[in-house]
């Protein structure tokens, strides 16, 4: 079996193509290696991580006649969408950057998938369409029509056109809701490689909504088991579902959206503490308001996603966290 990564040299990606490549699947990528953070690390995860055995295909996903080509040389059986434009507040300063990719660019797949036969695609989507909700622990059968940024406006466009291909081509899609991925490899503009970075460095870090942020952080391992197992596993039609009663997590359609999360969310002064304790230094703090487009609290019901693939996330914060840092600490050898 063949499988296409997008956003192969991003974190989530890197990862997910050792462990399919491990696995004995055929593993072949696309990713346009965009500066939106440093592009090196990016580089290192492709030959480092993934000892340069795994072709990339360096293009946008918004040029479809590209990815086309791509599909037609490869033929994959599964595609695994992890491309996009990240970051909630990026979102405020450029965009137009999330139409193009997020939008763009999942169209292209969309209709890649439709032309070459693809037998499962897989995508992600995130916590983040949970928006305005309030109701803990976030289910996928909850309401997500109130997003708080045009990144989350953007995740749940991806998941309303998966459902409709499904419909129209009977692709089966899987959308998964992840909830504030973290560990070794990360994204230099994630809280944890910058809080890292800081507290090492004797620099303040600036804490939103006066440290009383709560994020179902989830280990990057498991994350990736999560998507492995799913491989396998395409979506198929829900006999139950019922158009007077719709849930939103199935379909007559084979499509099914995924939380994978920690369920356990943590305070973000205890991630703090967490770094603080494995650094051996204490954080220099600037507390400040809740910014435009974050939310509040994040906490995963991943029920579903235990009954249909016998996993969950279950790494804790303090054991994640001394990974990362092992890690950092090696990365740009530095000795504390």
């Amino acid at each position: 079996m063949k499988i296409l990564i997008t956003g192969l040299a991003g974190f989530i990606g890197s990862n997910l193509g050792a462990k399919l490549k491990n696995k004995g699947y055929q593993v072949v990528g696309i990713d346009n290696l965009n500066n939106y953070y440093d592009v090196q690390l990016k580089m290192d995860r492709l030959n480092l991580f993934l000892n340069k055995e795994i072709k990339n295909y360096n293009i946008d996903l918004a040029d479809y006649n590209k990815v086309d080509e791509v599909f037609q040389k490869e033929k994959p059986d599964v595609v695994i969408n992890l491309a996009a434009q990240a970051g909630v507040r990026y979102s405020l300063e450029n965009p137009f950057a999330y139409i193009s990719s997020n939008i763009d660019g999942f169209m292209s797949i969309l209709e890649c998938c439709r032309h070459h036969n693809v037998k499962n695609l897989i995508y992600a989507s995130s916590s983040s369409v949970y928006g305005a909700n309030t109701s803990y622990p976030f289910s996928t059968s909850d309401n997500v029509d109130h997003p708080l940024s045009l990144y989350a406006a953007t995740k749940k466009s991806n998941e309303l056109m998966a459902h409709t291909y499904s419909h129209l081509y009977g692709i089966p899609t899987t959308g998964l809701r992840f909830f504030t991925v973290y560990g070794p490899w990360g994204r230099p503009d994630m809280a944890l490689f910058k809080f890292t970075k800081a507290i090492v460095n004797g620099d303040t870090i600036d804490v939103y909504n006066h440290g009383n942020m709560m994020r179902d952080f989830t280990f990057v391992d498991d994350i990736v088991e999560a998507i492995s197992r799913l491989v396998e596993r395409p979506a198929e039609p829900n006999l139950e579902w019922n158009g007077d009663h719709p849930s939103p997590d199935s379909s007559y359609a084979p499509y099914k959206v995924y939380n994978i999360g920690n369920n356990s969310p943590v305070r973000l002064m205890e991630f703090v503490e967490a770094i603080e304790n494995k650094v051996g230094k204490e954080a220099k703090k600037n507390f400040m308001e809740l910014q435009p487009g974050d939310v509040p609290e994040t906490y995963a019901n991943v029920d579903d996603l235990y009954r249909d693939i016998d996993f969950k996330p279950e790494t804790n914060i303090q054991d994640g966290v001394n990974k990362f840092v092992d890690w950092y600490l090696n990365y740009y050898d530095i000795k504390l």
